[in-house]
């Protein structure tokens, strides 16, 4: 028997045209509902298919900026001693039990000798008060007199804040520590806490006591309630080099907690011309903040161990 003519044609097809045929005449049996239904299911596959490659392609992008973050970190820190993701450690930050009430007036009577009067920080007493312990610090026995080396130690104790860390904040923003001639108003705004410089500081901070035990909670309370703040350890930050706009700024990966909360509290980061200028001013855009607390600390309290 002669094969038909389609018979003929159809023998002679490869098997790839077969099988498209196939289904096409498979999608023709179809009802609309399921053709529907196919179709939905292969735009959605396609959109997961493209979203798993897009999520891939901004994965690859933020490890290397996070690499190239590190590289320009690892730079300063090499040039200039200061690395913009990791001001001091976490380990230099929290532990309250390296110094005591007499080791830090020890430490004040050596950095300022020179300085006799009752308004020296080594000889400054205020009467403080007790406060109750809460969910960011333990309870601080208040005293009538109490020394600053005093206040210092049970600030920290309490809130779990470095009295060295302490010690520097004092430098970094009203120079008390070495201060032979210190006002009355670099008592009141001790550690810059709620002291904007354009205005008087809020009463419920006001004064030495307050500024010191201000700020030590305020660091616990930042650290209780990292995800309202803009700076976090473990990730990409834009800081700025200044309060200005325009002066711009760069992405630092910030590698501990204490970077974090000294960003919070100081939110800009030295530029290269502060840098440069080790303890000097740098130019127009150039903020010192944080560029003096790692300066004071390293040369205040070298590091002894690699492990810090």
């Amino acid at each position: 028997m002669k094969a038909t003519k389609h018979q003929s044609r159809h023998k002679h097809e490869s098997p790839r045209r077969q099988r498209g045929n196939a289904i096409v005449r498979r999608w023709r049996r179809m009802s609309f509902a399921k053709r529907i239904v196919l179709c939905s299911s292969s735009t959605i596959a396609v959109i997961v298919a493209m979203t798993l490659i897009m999520l891939g392609i901004r994965w690859w992008q933020y490890e290397l900026a996070v690499q190239q973050a590190q590289q320009r970190q690892e730079q300063f820190s090499t040039r200039y001693d200061f690395n913009p993701g990791k001001i001091v450690s976490d380990s230099q930050f929290f532990d309250s039990t390296t110094m005591t009430a007499s080791s830090v007036q020890t430490f004040l009577d050596e950095r300022n000798s020179a300085c006799q009067g009752s308004s020296c920080l080594r000889n400054y007493t205020q009467n403080t008060t007790d406060i109750a312990a809460d969910s960011l610090c333990k309870a601080y026995k208040g005293g009538k007199g109490q020394s600053a080396a005093t206040i210092i130690d049970g600030v920290a104790r309490s809130c779990g804040i470095s009295q060295k860390v302490l010690i520097t904040l004092l430098q970094k923003e009203q120079q008390l520590v070495t201060s032979t001639s210190p006002t009355a108003w670099q008592y009141k705004s001790a550690m810059g806490l709620s002291c904007p410089d354009d205005a008087d500081c809020d009463p419920a901070y006001a004064g030495f006591f307050k500024q010191v035990y201000g700020s030590a909670k305020r660091f616990r309370y930042y650290l209780a309630h990292a995800s309202e703040y803009s700076y976090h350890s473990g990730q990409l930050n834009y800081i700025a080099y200044s309060p200005t706009a325009s002066c711009g700024g760069t992405k630092v990966y910030i590698e501990n907690r204490a970077t974090a909360l000294l960003y919070i509290y100081t939110p800009y980061q030295p530029n290269g011309a502060a840098l440069a200028a080790v303890v000097g001013e740098g130019n127009a855009c150039s903020s010192y903040g944080n560029r003096n607390f790692s300066y004071i600390y390293k040369h205040w309290f070298p590091v002894t161990s690699n492990r810090q």
